[in-house]
C-alpha cells in the first residue's frame, strides 16, 4: 500500500480546465459531480494497459495560488514523448512557463508550467542524451 492511485487538480473554471487538459494531454472527462456534491470531473489519462493513474478536476474551495508563491503541495508531472511539441500545446492553450525546460543530465528533459487555473505541473521526456 501507499502507491498513488488518484490525483485531484483544484480549478476555478471547469470548462476552461477540461479544455486545457483535454487539448494538451488528450485526457477525457466524466462528470462525477452528483457523487461528490460539487463540480468534480473524473480524468481518464490513458488506457489501463499504460502505466500511470487517473484523477479528477474539482472545483477549488479556496483562493487561487498567488503568482510567485512557494509550492505548497504536490506537483504532478506527466511523461511525454516529445517535450517541445507538448510545451507548444501548453502555451497555445493558455498555459505559462513556471520553470523552463532543463536537462536532468543523462536522464531526461524536465520543466514546469502553470495551467489555466494557476496550478503548477511538470512534463518529463526521458532522454539519455540530455545535457
Amino acid at each position: 500500500m501507499g502507491r498513488p492511485i488518484h490525483f485531484e487538480i483544484h480549478v476555478d473554471n471547469m470548462d476552461r480546465a477540461t479544455k486545457f487538459y483535454g487539448e494538451v494531454f488528450g485526457w477525457t472527462f466524466q462528470d462525477w459531480s452528483e457523487y461528490a456534491g460539487l463540480p468534480y470531473f473524473g480524468a481518464v489519462t490513458g488506457t489501463d494497459s499504460e502505466p500511470g493513474i487517473n484523477g479528477a478536476l474539482m472545483k477549488r474551495q479556496g483562493p487561487s495560488p498567488e503568482p510567485n508563491q512557494a509550492m505548497n503541495g504536490y506537483a504532478c508531472t506527466m511523461g511525454v514523448e516529445d517535450y517541445d511539441r507538448i510545451e507548444a500545446k501548453i502555451l497555445e492553450n493558455g498555459g505559462k512557463v513556471a520553470l523552463p525546460k532543463h536537462a536532468l543530465p543523462g536522464m531526461a528533459w524536465q520543466g514546469y508550467y502553470l495551467d489555466t487555473e494557476g496550478n503548477i505541473f511538470g512534463i518529463h521526456q526521458p532522454d539519455a542524451n540530455a545535457k
